[in-house]
């Protein structure tokens, strides 16, 4: 089974999140589907399941590996980078 390589580190406690919503959806007048809490610096951003996917983005641009959700009741990280759960 396949392990993240990321996780141990991981700042802690976990950033403070920047804001309460995926705020390039705001600036762009879309409403996301779920949203995620990047680990390493506190950004917030839709799913990939939101039509801008910037949770995913915000990866790609920073190279921060763990989100976990930032849904109420659900506490799963994933890892972009060994695309496993945490």
């Amino acid at each position: 089974m396949k392990q993240c390589t990321h996780a141990d580190a991981l700042p802690h406690p976990e950033p403070v999140p920047l804001s309460e919503t995926c705020p390039v959806c705001l600036a762009e007048g879309m409403d996301p589907v779920q949203l995620r809490l990047c680990l390493s610096c506190g950004h917030v951003g839709c799913c990939d399941s939101s039509p801008g996917r910037h949770a995913a983005e915000h990866h790609k641009e920073s190279g921060h590996p763990v989100m976990r959700t930032h849904e109420p009741g659900e506490t799963w990280r994933w890892c972009f980078v060994d695309h496993v759960l945490v």
